[in-house]
């Protein structure tokens, strides 16, 4: 029976972010994706106008009924809370869903580049590590684990190194793993190569049982949705069984190309990453699978 990941994220008409992303990706994956909308926008928030229509309060209205189908999730997945209200309504979600063969996945979207976006306040990023805490797997980039552990930004940004980088980084993601995250993916390590002093951007996958690292040229551009395609990547992944090592890389790999198309065709960042040709990346695992199958069958 196909595998079911239940998506709490909002829907952008245009941008390539958010459930746009994770329903490709998780779907290439051979994995079901099953959205439950946060809100629906005419277009990611980056652009200079957009409608956005808020679905908190609906949210409930649409797993009440779920939850009369008897449904089961093998995973749970979330990304960006447009507040502590969507945040507590995930809670509750969880309360109902998430069983202990459910595994949770969270992007815990509030900043980048060192700082927190503004709707983030205090009080507002402590509820975000409550949820952060019950997760299987969350996906930070450097910005985040620094809001999630209490570091100052500007002591990572002075670093160059990847050896210090990643020294640094995984400390402080096995600090956060002691208070009930099980596994941390840091994303958006950026660094100078030793050697050919290159620009890489790397990504960190630290479990209990170690750490790995994976890096790429970084090509100089950010684009809308790329983290989110990130997380879904690790969300199919884990759904597949997929090691949370090989899930980094094939996520880094797929969307490293789909970035260099995107730079090279003028893609407006806002508009997102031109992925769609590389979705194939995804499913070879599964093409693999169902060419076994065949044979045995």
């Amino acid at each position: 029976m196909t595998k079911k990941i239940a998506v709490i994220n909002d829907l952008s008409g245009f941008g390539k972010c958010s459930l746009t992303a994770a329903i490709s990706a998780i779907a290439a994956m051979g994995v079901q994706p099953c959205p439950l909308p946060t809100a629906v926008l005419s277009a990611q928030t980056g652009y200079p106008s957009y409608y956005c229509d808020d679905y908190t309060d609906r949210m409930e209205l649409i797993y009440k009924e779920w939850e009369k189908m008897q449904v089961h999730f093998d995973g749970i997945y979330t990304g960006f809370m447009a507040g502590g209200h969507q945040i507590r309504k995930v809670l509750d979600f969880l309360d109902a869903f998430y069983k202990k063969d459910t595994f949770l996945v969270v992007d815990p979207v509030m900043g980048d580049n060192g700082n927190r976006y503004p709707i983030f306040t205090p009080e507002l990023v402590a509820e975000m590590k409550s949820l952060v805490s019950r997760a299987d797997i969350i996906t930070p980039n450097l910005t985040e684990l620094c809001l999630l552990t209490g570091t100052d930004y500007h002591m990572i940004k002075v670093m160059t190194e990847e050896k210090h980088l990643v020294t640094v980084a995984e400390q402080m993601a096995r600090n956060l793993m002691t208070g009930g995250t099980k596994e941390v993916l840091v994303t958006g390590i950026r660094f100078a190569d030793e050697e050919s002093g290159e620009e890489m951007m790397g990504n960190l996958a630290v479990t209990k049982g170690g750490a790995s690292f994976s890096a790429f040229p970084f090509i100089g551009e950010s684009f809308s949705g790329t983290g989110d395609l990130f997380a879904s990547v690790v969300a199919g992944g884990r759904a597949r069984a997929d090691s949370l090592a090989d899930t980094m890389k094939l996520a880094g790999e797929m969307i490293e190309q789909a970035i260099r198309d995107s730079v090279k065709n003028n893609v407006p960042r806002n508009d997102g990453v031109d992925y769609e040709k590389y979705l194939w990346m995804l499913g070879e695992k599964n093409r693999e699978a169902c060419m076994k199958e065949q044979v045995s069958g």
